[in-house]
């Protein structure tokens, strides 16, 4: 068994003040009930321990050493946690124990004290403990420090007020002590006692006032001042009033709560803000950073002006760079983008875009995408100079530091910045090009092919571009390492070189790529040629070599493996053809027809034709030659073949139909589909302005703070309330919101109505945790025992904790809470069983099996986006599919595509252009990941079957594919069991 201590206190850093803050307000709320109260004292059971018997445990209590009885007493708070009473062991433990001055057992005893029964069953205090009381009155006038402090914690525990009322002197005696953990103690267990018996300390407002005036240490003063914050607020502002131009020298964790009382008090009375919103101004300049991200946030909530909104920005921008904690750099930028989400502060915010892009200096991924996006948003006329400025050293940086995953991703992220930025402001378009053409050789593909589309949209959007952007392709030609992208800019130079020049440099980089023509002829030379040199230099003379067995074994040179040079020396659209590719051979031969007919168009001169003509389908038929020899590692495909001898057919005839088609439709097509995808950024654009705009509607009321009653001022919430209610996982104020969402829909039936024990279940779901909450209703005349809760779980749940055992008098009832953690996005099932004893029936313990509570994925699924290419990559990348054959009743294609959005909580990536009108198919791609980052895909497949009738249900396919494989079956599972609509 193992007992631990825990003290609720401030950190200093703003890392740990984050993650602690929700937790310290609800320690501070003190509102809740039993169960929602923090955890001081952690109990750890073996449960493989068989119980002691009582007999045994009050000899170790009378007879034994502090070894034994230290042990005995564990056994006993172990035994009455489990619903056993003991009450024979309470005179002996108080007799035998209560005295001993071992620091272990005092600590013991604070924790049997605790959980011990200290009433009769009509609700009477026990006569035995006038004897505690007795006993602590002397431990809190105890030598050592430590056993003060840790009676005086213990008693904020204590409701019974016939035990705290003798105390009330030494408490107050407390507050003097020498030592500061007893004086801060002293003050939590005065505000509790406050604040349950007010009556037995009437002046506790007006003596922790006078305390802290004349208190020094930082932590009894923040103490202190915490409570007259909650008990009598007005005390607090006079004291705050005569040391307001000191706060700035406090320690962080009393500016922590002098913060968050100028909020409650501006919040409640907005008048007073100028009277403190100085205050807040110089608590920015705090050396602590927890204190400077409080004193932003309140700042923002307080004020709207302009100079506070930047001052607050500010803040928020310092503390992300300084912070070495990449949560809590993510956190803080989460509030710079709610800043931005507020049109008027949106504003201030773009005058600090360059200070806002120095976060980029963080190697973490995930905060300098946040950090791009914020800065992309921001941007406008004024700043995009210096905003492309700063982005280009960036993407040079990453081209000379080492190679890692994260930079190859990061150098994505910049192209696509710079994308965006030359698209909305194309004046910035010719400084962005040049460099990021250089990086159209580099080995990472997915980089390259954003510089590449990056390039296809400026060429065809900006005419006057048009020749710098061929220059660049040119020079970076030869430099392509990687196929994809080599058929990229083959294409781009097809289409868009326009002058005799241009298209006799694309023709003169083609050879150069290819090497010397005919191909097979070549290779079968540079074969021979190798080996005949070879020959005449393998005259090394043979070396013996001794094998495992001990025998000689003899080896030429001749047969020593040599790195052959030949595939190193290869020209690189040679090299993709000899390892298989002939993707890029169709596309070389398209490129050289629409190259040769623009050159028949331009030039006049008959013998030039054709011998551009010629050149041009001499190199298609010596690339069908290697396609068709064996010397390629993959033949030639039959596609390929086709689109090559097209190709040829069209050079050979040169007719105006085909130069129509080859020149003009393909460039239309390319600006179709560039328009359409403007237009749908417009439209995402707009509405997301949409959603940001405030609207007042004409009728709306007016509400006047003089004239609000106090429990209507909820016109502007309390941000400390809220971020309490968010740690509860309390989400009242959605469901109110929503009617049908009621907590109703949640509850599951556990058993049934003629079972002896009904037992049912509110669900409630909040990110990782699942809480149980169990109703248990004793439907029996007999007094229950040891009523357990007993829950397992399958799939990825764990349960948190053991329920403890609860007494139930007859027609009784009790809720039961139960914490579950979810590792990953699977469906999960709970399931168990409720045992418990009749008392005074000799029988065994009777059982009532539960019914299973099913956990739903879609409670962890959240509808996002991706890129084309990214869906296709991890398409690509992802092992598990599960494909779910269309069953249901919708008979129109795009409502059952809409079913399957609002089932699934899946996003449809495919444009709405392309989902409209009808013509008895659909295909659409859907994506959402989890709240612990799985992704998750689906490519709907759907027809109408027309010759079935109007009638006839959608039929086809859904293919889902994730990273895990319970994450593709509980998706398809969810499909399957929500394809069909309900008639209700």
């Amino acid at each position: 068994m193992e007992l631990q201590y825990r003290d609720c206190k401030l950190s200093a850093g703003l890392a740990i003040h984050i993650k602690k803050r929700l937790f310290l307000q609800l320690y501070k709320a003190g509102k809740m009930t039993a169960a929602e109260n923090v955890c001081y004292t952690l109990i750890n059971v073996a449960m493989d321990s068989e119980p002691p018997s009582e007999i045994s445990m009050k000899a170790d209590l009378e007879k034994g050493d502090i070894k034994s009885k230290t042990e005995a007493l564990k056994k006993v708070i172990i035994m009455i946690l489990n619903g056993e009473k003991l009450p024979g062991l309470l005179m002996t433990i108080i007799r035998f124990v209560l005295p001993l001055q071992d620091h272990t057992i005092k600590k013991l005893l604070l924790v049997f004290w605790e959980i011990v029964p200290k009433t009769t069953p009509d609700g009477k205090l026990l006569q035995e403990m006038i004897l505690v009381c007795d006993a602590y009155r002397k431990d809190l006038q105890h030598p050592n420090e430590f056993i003060r402090g840790s009676t005086l914690r213990f008693l904020c525990k204590l409701k019974e007020s016939e035990l705290l009322e003798p105390l009330m002197p030494a408490i107050r005696a407390c507050l003097e002590h020498r030592h500061s953990y007893v004086r801060r103690n002293a003050v939590l267990a005065i505000y509790t006692i406050y604040r349950n018996f007010e009556n037995l300390i009437p002046d506790a407002p007006e003596l922790i006032h006078d305390f802290l005036v004349n208190e020094k240490d930082a932590s009894c003063k923040r103490n202190a001042f915490m409570m007259l914050i909650h008990a009598d607020q007005d005390r607090a502002l006079d004291y705050l009033s005569t040391c307001i131009d000191q706060v700035h020298t406090f320690g962080d964790i009393l500016q922590l709560v002098i913060v968050e009382l100028i909020y409650k008090v501006c919040h409640a009375n907005p008048s007073e803000r100028a009277r403190f919103i100085r205050c807040i101004y110089n608590l920015l300049q705090s050396s602590s950073p927890a204190v400077k991200y409080e004193a932003a946030g309140t700042l923002v909530t307080l004020s709207s002006a302009p100079t506070a909104i930047k001052a607050a920005a500010q803040c928020y921008i310092d503390l992300i760079i300084k912070e070495s904690d990449n949560n809590v750099k993510l956190i803080v930028l989460d509030r710079l983008i709610e800043l931005k989400e507020h049109p008027t502060h949106e504003r201030v915010l773009q005058d600090l875009v360059m200070d806002i892009l120095r976060v980029l200096s963080t190697p973490d991924l995930e905060v300098r995408k946040k950090t791009l996006q914020l800065a992309l948003d921001l941007v406008s006329s004024r700043n995009v100079e210096e905003l492309v400025i700063v982005l280009k050293k960036e993407v040079i940086k990453t081209n000379n530091v080492t190679e890692h995953e994260d930079t190859d991703k990061y150098r994505q992220l910049l192209v696509r910045t710079l994308h965006s930025c030359s698209v909305r402001f194309p004046d910035m378009a010719a400084n962005v090009i040049p460099v990021l053409m250089e990086f159209l050789s580099d080995s990472n593909e997915a980089a390259a092919a954003d510089v590449l589309e990056f390039v296809r949209e400026a060429i065809q959007r900006f005419d006057n571009l048009r020749p710098l952007i061929i220059e660049k392709m040119l020079e970076v030609f030869h430099a392509i390492k990687t196929v994809k992208i080599y058929r990229g800019a083959l294409w781009i130079l097809g289409e868009y070189c326009n002058t005799k020049e241009d298209i006799q440099s694309v023709m003169t980089e083609v050879r150069r790529s290819l090497g010397e023509i005919p191909i097979v002829e070549n290779e079968i030379k540079k074969e021979a040629g190798e080996v005949k040199s070879e020959e005449e230099v393998s005259v090394a003379p043979t070396q013996k070599l001794v094998t495992e067995m001990g025998t000689y074994a003899t080896q030429s040179a001749l047969s020593s493996s040599r790195p052959s040079k030949k595939d190193e020396d290869r020209p690189p659209l040679r090299g993709f053809m000899m390892d298989g590719d002939f993707f890029v051979a169709a596309a070389l031969a398209t490129t050289l027809t629409k190259v040769a007919l623009r050159y028949v168009a331009i030039v006049q001169d008959k013998r030039k034709h054709n011998a551009f003509i010629a050149e041009a389908m001499l190199i298609m038929a010596t690339i069908l030659h290697l396609g068709k020899s064996s010397l390629p590692k993959k033949p030639i495909t039959d596609d390929d073949v086709d689109r090559i001898s097209l190709c040829l057919k069209v050079l050979s005839e040169c007719s105006p139909l085909m130069n129509e088609i080859f020149n003009k439709e393909c460039r239309k097509s390319l600006s179709h589909m560039l328009s359409v995808k403007l237009e749908e950024e417009k439209l995402s654009q707009k509405k997301e302005s949409e959603k940001r705009s405030v609207t007042v509607q004409a009728d709306d009321p007016i509400s006047f703070m003089q004239l609000t009653a106090k429990n209507e001022m909820t016109s502007k919430e309390d941000q400390f309330q809220l971020s309490l209610l968010a740690a509860m996982g309390n989400t009242q104020r959605k469901e109110a919101a929503n009617p049908l969402a009621s907590k109703l829909n949640k509850v599951t039936q556990l058993t049934g109505f003629s079972d002896p024990v009904y037992a049912e279940a509110y669900v409630h779901v909040n990110q990782y945790d699942i809480v149980l909450d169990v109703l248990v209703v004793n439907q029996t005349s007999d007094t229950l025992q040891n009523c357990t809760l007993e829950l397992a779980t399958l799939g990825d749940l764990k349960l948190v904790e053991k329920p403890s055992p609860l007494t139930l008098a007859p027609h009784d009832f009790a809720n039961i809470k139960a914490n579950v953690k979810v590792a990953s996005t699977e469906n999960g099932i709970i399931f168990g069983n409720i045992v418990y004893d009749v008392s005074g029936a000799a029988s065994d313990r009777n059982c009532v099996v539960l019914s299973d509570i099913h956990i739903d994925i879609m409670d962890y699924i959240q509808p996002a986006s991706c890129t084309d290419a990214e869906f296709r990559q991890m398409w690509a990348e992802f092992e598990w599919e599960n494909k779910v054959t269309v069953n249901t009743n919708i008979v129109d294609l795009n409502e059952y595509l809409q079913h399957i959005l609002k089932s699934t909580n899946m996003k449809c990536l495919t444009p709405e252009k392309a989902l409209s009108g009808f013509c008895g198919f659909m295909a659409a791609n859907l994506y959402a990941r989890s709240i612990f980052g799985e992704d998750a895909l689906a490519n709907v497949s759907i027809e109408k079957p027309i010759h079935l009738g109007p009638d006839a249900p959608v039929n086809g396919h859904i293919r889902i594919r994730a990273k895990s494989q319970g994450m593709a079956l509980s998706l398809g599972d969810k499909i399957n069991l929500s394809q069909k609509k309900s008639n209700a």
